[in-house]
């Protein structure tokens, strides 16, 4: 039997990637298979942040291995990628069984400043599709989508996506957490939706509200039992050991709900 533990993901990122330009207080040495174990939770999306790990990765996953579900990016934080990526992510899936998928970090941009609308376009994220249908085993494409960007024309680009992760990049906006998830929803019929989970404000750069931190939890918790969703992941690995309350009160909800069925 399936229980909420199972639905349970932690955002990796290396150790220290968050030590500067977020105002956090003192520094994390936490790894994230370190962080999977303190919050007791048996998933993990792996991003490269400001390039890291580098490649090649083989030794890096080798400690992720325990893991039931690992996924990967080929597109990091930022948005960060190169035409060499996606291909590493295959080799990796036909050597470590628990890879399930693979992540696309930062991937829309405002379209105001001349960028394209996603690091990739509609047509190559079919071509990665493709690429992925025919790895070692099928592996979903997974993406993030922000609430501040429900208003992008981002439907096509979604429409190619297996699994779509939603994030409130302001904590101050969990308030509108219902309203906003239902307009992604509306704009993702055909994918899987997991709710990403913030254990600090990052928007603003200060203290996630308990408060707030319980209102996303439990929200979760009732869309997973409803079947809205299909997971939560909680960011990140790299701020697990700074004694943040949120994170110590994300744990211990973990620990309390974690086992029940669903």
């Amino acid at each position: 039997m399936s229980t909420v533990r199972d639905k349970f993901w932690i955002w990796g990122h290396e150790a220290g990637s968050h030590n500067t330009g977020w105002n956090l207080q003192g520094s994390s040495r936490m790894t994230p298979a370190e962080g999977a174990y303190y919050l007791g939770v048996p998933n993990m999306i792996l991003v490269r942040y400001h390039d890291l790990p580098k490649p090649p990765y083989e030794q890096y996953v080798l400690a992720l291995s325990p893991l039931k579900r690992l996924v990967w990016s080929f597109v990091g934080a930022g948005g960060a990628t190169d035409e060499d990526e996606l291909g590493r992510v295959l080799k990796l899936a036909g050597k470590f069984p628990n890879i399930t998928g693979a992540m696309m970090d930062d991937f829309f941009r405002n379209k105001e400043t001349g960028d394209r609308m996603g690091v990739h376009t509609p047509a190559q994220l079919r071509a990665i599709k493709d690429r992925l249908r025919t790895a070692p085993r099928e592996l979903d494409l997974w993406v993030v989508l922000y609430e501040h960007q429900l208003e992008m024309p981002v439907s096509e680009h979604l429409a190619a996506c297996d699994v779509v992760t939603f994030w409130t990049w302001w904590a101050r906006n969990i308030k509108d957490l219902e309203k906003n998830f239902s307009r992604a929803e509306k704009l993702t019929p055909n994918s899987r939706k997991v709710l990403g989970c913030y254990m600090y404000d990052y928007g603003d750069k200060k203290l996630m509200p308990l408060d707030l931190m319980e209102k996303q939890c439990q929200m979760g918790l009732k869309w997973l039992k409803d079947g809205r969703i299909d997971g939560m992941i909680f960011l990140a690995s790299c701020i697990c050991d700074m004694g943040l309350e949120a994170v110590e009160w994300t744990k211990k909800w973990i620990a309390q709900v974690g086992d029940r069925p669903l």
